[in-house]
């Protein structure tokens, strides 16, 4: 009979010959990617109370991945939270700030102009002909 010799020494316990092919970092082999689908999934997972060690164990991830997923899940959420609707205010607004920008470019052209024009100096006040 053939004997399979290993690097590991004598009375080491037996174990699979693929064992940590697909270990979650750090490992031998390489990390499987998670699309965004399934990570949110993963996160759902999480939040309606499925233990994260259980989770990870299942997924073949970290509790520190898995953990990281669901705090950025959350923070994007309290974000998506926060904005407000917009209405026809918001459309105004954006017409009277371009608005502003066009006469506030218009008076700086104007004062660039006068400057030019009078040389460094102010207009000299012209004298009544005698």
């Amino acid at each position: 009979m053939d004997e399979i010799r290993s690097n590991e020494p004598e009375g080491t316990p037996a174990r699979a010959p693929n064992a940590g092919a697909s270990a979650p970092s750090g490992g031998v082999g390489a990390e499987r990617r998670f699309s965004a689908r399934r990570k949110l999934a993963a996160v759902t997972r999480l939040l309606r109370g499925e233990p994260l060690e259980t989770l990870a164990r299942e997924l073949n991830l970290t509790a520190a991945r898995l953990s990281d997923w669901r705090d950025r899940a959350l923070v994007a959420a309290e974000a998506a939270m926060k904005e407000r609707e917009r209405d026809g205010r918001d459309e105004e607004l954006l017409r009277l700030k371009a608005k502003l920008g066009e006469v506030t470019m218009a008076n700086e052209l104007l004062e660039r102009k006068i400057a030019a024009l009078e040389g460094g100096r102010p207009l000299d006040r012209r004298r009544p002909k005698r």
